[in-house]
């Protein structure tokens, strides 16, 4: 029997992606396993193999193409000899397609949340909708009979519903029309706008590649839905350096050579188990807390970032996460970091000290629950404790918290807790 294989969601916030290269051509024989195509999504360039074995038919989208939407028929795999015409005819997409569409953040409780059954569309038929797209609609209010689908023969996927201009179900005609007058809020100048506004003026246009359309997107929701708010501490650092030069010498002949980073990292997976009940991310209408300390880490890339994602980092020595840490980092660079390996995680590190940045403000990448803004260390003037001055080395820190998942009192403990780590190094090893 004739199958359409469908674009993949090959990452978790892939919702379109380009067709790079075809691995086979019509006519070849495909077995279940055989890569059939490179595809570059939001992240990286991935290998696709076929879920099916058969003759490949016919190729629907031609190496290159840009912008082919996640549950797109990219081809048609069949038995030779078959009419490989049929299956256009066909309703919905098979069982053998390629998998559907992938969640913007993958493994959050949403998606573990049953979806609403399939609604019916006015005159009687089924409506074709992904699960996605239904718990969506439904958690928006949203009436899926009046939302018109983007997928494969008509099926509402994410993007429909994200961008779906239709009044609730429940809403009446009566707030339908004031609603509709009023409109959406405004996100900022449209393109024709800003292309006037700078009319005259010599410039450069830049397309948005994958990643940056996805940052761009994810990082306007997080600062607009999530209740950030943000605890500041400086730390001295004078006891990790000298600590830090010496554990080098020791490790020297393994060729490890610790960063600063890696007792950070070290600090806050600590940390999160010292403060166990900030350790967790938001699920919509809950929170999920965690046993392990599973600590992301921004990279910044060409065009874009990566968090890579340490997991049971807590449990890790420190030459153990320097390792971790610069693999994934130089895998990250070269675009060759698996979805799973950037993906979870309930806490993170932005680290911008490298640059000579003293001190910011970062945005919580949802689900988790903080995120911690670390500046350069610098040498300034503290009072000691016995009221005398001196010169310290000293690290500006901020955490920006989701108040939804840590009130102010647990956020002050949690940075507490890594500032005490970080002043006592040889704490962490006990």
């Amino acid at each position: 029997m004739a199958t359409e294989i469908l674009m993949p969601a090959l990452s978790p916030t892939m919702e379109e992606g380009t067709l790079a290269k075809w691995l086979v051509k019509e006519g070849d024989t495909v077995n279940s396993g055989d890569l059939i195509a490179e595809i570059e999504t939001d992240k990286a360039t991935m290998e696709f193999e076929a879920v099916d074995e058969g003759i490949m038919g016919k190729i629907l989208v031609a190496e290159g193409t840009e912008g082919v939407k996640v549950n797109t028929p990219i081809c048609i795999i069949g038995e030779e000899g078959e009419d490989m015409s049929a299956v256009s005819a066909a309703p919905a997409p098979t069982a053998a397609a390629a998998p559907a569409e992938a969640p913007a953040v993958a493994a959050t409780p949403a998606a573990a949340t049953p979806a609403p059954a399939a609604p019916a569309a006015s005159d009687g038929s089924r409506l074709f909708a992904t699960p996605l797209a239904r718990r969506i609609a439904a958690d928006k209010g949203l009436d899926l009979t009046t939302i018109k689908g983007s997928g494969p023969h008509g099926r509402i996927v994410k993007s429909d519903v994200e961008n779906a201009t239709a009044q609730p179900a429940a809403a009446t005609a009566a707030s339908a029309a004031p609603a509709a007058k009023g409109g959406a809020l405004a996100s900022g100048p449209s393109t024709d706008q800003v292309l006037k506004m700078y009319d005259g003026r010599d410039y450069e246009e830049v397309t948005l590649n994958g990643m940056r359309k996805t940052i761009a997107t994810r990082l306007v929701e997080a600062k607009q839905t999530v209740p950030h708010f943000y605890l500041r501490r400086d730390i001295e650092l004078d006891a990790l350096l000298k600590f830090r030069s010496q554990l080098n010498k020791t490790l020297e002949p393994r060729g490890v050579k610790l960063s600063v980073n890696d007792f950070i990292i070290k600090a806050c997976a600590l940390a999160l188990q010292e403060i166990p009940e900030a350790n967790a991310v938001w699920a919509g209408d809950r929170t999920l807390k965690f046993s392990a300390s599973d600590v992301a880490v921004a990279v910044a890339v060409e065009g874009g970032l990566f968090t890579p994602v340490l997991q049971d980092a807590e449990m890790k020595s420190l030459s153990a996460l320097s390792a971790q840490m610069k693999d994934l980092a130089g895998r990250a660079r070269d675009g060759k970091l698996a979805p799973h390996e950037y993906v979870g995680g309930s806490f993170a590190i932005s680290n911008l000290g490298m640059f000579g940045i003293d001190n910011f403000d970062a945005i919580i990448n949802p689900p988790h629950g903080a995120i911690l803004a670390v500046g350069a260390g610098t040498k300034k003037p503290v009072v000691g404790e016995d009221g005398e001055v001196k010169v310290a080395t000293v690290m500006s820190t901020t955490l920006s918290v989701d108040h939804r998942v840590i009130d102010g009192a647990l956020g002050a403990n949690l940075l507490n807790a890594i500032k005490a780590n970080l002043e006592n190094p040889m704490g962490m090893l006990a």
